[in-house]
């Protein structure tokens, strides 16, 4: 017979997925923090409360996986009496809702990407409107990620984004602005923009692209002091923002812009909207613009007819180009993409096998380009201490996903959200180790 907890009246919200469904939960926390009630994020099981709410990530094979193990956890929970109610939102709630009421129906509600007010409404809470651009950082003190727009309009055919996601939908300039004055105001001095595709931003609101104008605003907020720009789509890619880059030092010299595949007849496939000599292009724009830019990119292997001769086009242009930071992820077959209807042809130890050798391939480049900072002198921000170490990145560093620098932590103190001035005195695959420069 199932007792119901005793854990006092607490909401704790779990996270999975992207940076996206990080910004999500942070709006649902401060609305909630708002509404006068004690809410946590990913707390402690002795510590998470009798109210869970799960926001899921459902964007490929793996990430489902995660969400559905977590949410029988959860509903495991509920049957124990460990905690009281749970409820589950996000990406995997938005695509397949009938079918996770059906197959875990010990769940008191499953909620949408934009049913932010019902699920508050669930939670005993009211959607306060004055409330937008306020959050409940999850992240550390010194950055925070800027949701520039929801949604994505590009038709490629391997994504389920916009099924979960919806049409692309830009938040106007002016609240952007206020938004990150008030992360400013609270310690913020790095802002990641993120978007399913932040060149298509403003084309709906203001009928062209404005990334530009949007960091030329963005740039002029004090205490704010790196600007840095994940998810950029290639076709259509706005030439004003890298002049902006080059010139404004605020914006850091990164780009994460994911590529995908370069082999033409599966860049055709997938609806990408360009070809291997178009993002070649691209590529040498970006660099002879912006020298010294540190360019991220993801790449799919295995997708419906990747033939062996186009994974060595896929793996000679990795080697080619010599990115600063790259991922890897093997293709999934999700249900109503476009290339759901094509064969998923690519057994799955063959997949991982390509996956394997481009990463083996730029583990070997990641080094070489590492290996030149050694003897530079470089800004880097403080984002913890980890044993005997301060682990910081560069401007060329986005966090969680990228390389860190390492500086030993003895007879020195650094501060968590500080600016240092170091230099490099050697390199590994991903990471760099350094000492700090007395100005």
């Amino acid at each position: 017979m199932r007792v119901r907890s005793s854990k006092k009246n607490k909401i704790n919200v779990v996270t999975l997925g992207c940076s996206k469904n990080i910004y999500d939960s942070e709006v649902l926390m401060g609305q909630l923090k708002a509404n006068g009630k004690e809410v946590t994020h990913e707390a402690p099981e002795e510590e998470e409360g009798n109210v869970i709410v799960i926001n899921t990530c459902g964007f490929i094979d793996n990430a489902k996986q995660e969400s559905i193990d977590t949410i029988l956890a959860y509903a495991d929970k509920k049957e124990r009496g460990d905690v009281d109610k749970v409820f589950v939102t996000g990406c995997l709630s938005e695509r397949y809702k009938p079918d996770l009421q059906k197959e875990i129906p010990n769940i008191d509600d499953y909620f949408g990407t934009r049913d932010l007010p019902k699920l508050l409404k669930a939670l005993r809470a009211d959607y306060k409107q004055e409330l937008v651009g306020e959050r409940l950082s999850t992240t550390p003190q010194h950055f925070a990620y800027l949701k520039i727009a929801e949604g994505c309009d590009r038709p490629c055919s391997f994504c389920a984004i916009p099924l979960m996601r919806g049409k692309h939908k830009s938040k106007p300039i002016e609240e952007l602005v206020e938004e990150s004055k008030k992360l400013a105001a609270k310690g913020v001095k790095e802002l990641i923009l993120i978007a399913q595709d932040l060149t298509y931003y403003g084309l709906d609101l203001y009928k062209k692209r404005e990334l530009a104008s949007l960091l030329k605003e963005l740039v002029k907020i004090e205490g704010i002091e790196w600007i840095r720009l994940h998810y950029l789509f290639p076709t259509g890619f706005p030439q004003d923002v890298l002049d902006v880059i080059r010139d404004e030092p605020k914006v850091c010299n990164y780009i994460d812009i994911p590529l995908q595949h370069i082999a033409d007849p599966i860049l055709k496939s997938m609806k990408r909207g360009t070809t291997m000599a178009k993002t070649n292009a691209l590529l040498d724009d970006m660099r002879n613009k912006v020298p010294g830019i540190a360019i991220r990119t993801t790449l799919i292997a295995g997708y419906p007819g990747e033939t062996e001769e186009d994974f060595q086009t896929m793996l000679q242009w990795v080697k080619d180009q010599r990115f600063d930071r790259l991922g890897v992820f093997t293709y999934s077959h999700e249900e109503n993409t476009g290339a759901y209807a094509l064969e998923d042809d690519i057994p799955d130890e063959v997949k991982q096998d390509r996956v394997n050798q481009i990463m083996e391939a730029q583990s070997f480049i990641s080094l070489e380009n590492n290996q030149k900072y050694v003897g530079q002198e470089l800004k880097v921000l403080i984002d913890r201490k980890e044993g005997a170490f301060y682990v910081g990145r560069t401007e060329f560093d986005s966090p969680d996903v990228d390389n860190e620098v390492l500086i030993s932590a003895e007879d020195i103190y650094l501060r968590e959200g500080d600016f240092a001035k170091v230099k490099i005195v050697s390199a590994e695959e991903y990471d760099l180790h350094a000492e700090v420069v007395e100005d």
